[in-house]
Order: C-alpha cells, then sequence, then structure tokens
C-alpha cells in the first residue's frame, strides 16, 4: 500500500484525491500531496491519483465521496482545506473548481 494513503483499510468516511499527472505535478501536485500526507486526518485516506481530467488548472484535489473539487491549491492552503472541509465539514469556497461548483463560489 502506498505510504501517502492515511488508513491501512477502506473503511474510511472520506477520500482525497490528488492528481499526480504531468500538469498538475508541473504546477507543485507532489508537494501538496506531501502537505496532505504530513498530517493526520481522520478517518480520510489521501492518495496520489493519476489525471482528472482537469489539465491546466491544478494541482486539482477531490474530495469523495462529497464530490468537491478544489484547483489551483497551494501546499500552504492544504492546513486549511483540512481544517475546515475535512475535520469542520464546510466547503473552502474560495478553493472550489470554478467549472464543477460555479453557484457554491460566493
Amino acid at each position: 500500500m502506498n505510504k501517502i494513503t492515511q488508513s491501512s483499510n477502506f473503511s474510511t468516511s472520506r477520500c482525497v484525491q490528488v492528481c499526480q499527472n504531468r500538469t498538475c505535478k508541473k504546477q507543485g501536485a507532489v508537494k501538496v500531496l506531501a502537505a496532505f500526507a504530513a498530517l493526520p486526518i481522520p478517518d480520510v485516506a489521501v492518495i496520489a491519483s493519476s489525471c482528472l481530467g482537469q489539465c491546466g488548472n491544478g494541482p486539482m484535489v477531490l474530495v469523495l465521496p462529497d464530490m468537491i473539487w478544489y484547483s489551483s491549491i497551494q501546499p500552504d492552503e492544504v492546513s486549511l482545506l483540512v481544517e475546515h472541509h475535512l475535520l469542520g465539514g464546510q466547503i473552502v469556497k474560495q478553493m472550489l473548481y470554478y467549472r464543477f461548483h460555479p453557484q457554491k463560489s460566493n
């Protein structure tokens, strides 16, 4: 199992996928994934994802099963996303991917 995965089984309530494909990697996705992996997030699996199909808008982060897409995430923003969305249950509106969440962006 990948070291990035926070849980050793599939009984987690959420999964955070961080795209690690070419364009997202060029935009800093490796550091974003490392920032997620460095934070303890109970009941959340953090995984390196292949292409999420939104090239040029990354680094892309997808939270499942919530189906919440975040774009242009920077490593220093990960703690805010973890604190508010993953631990607090509140979507971080300023980080939402506008193509999938146009109404939620403000």
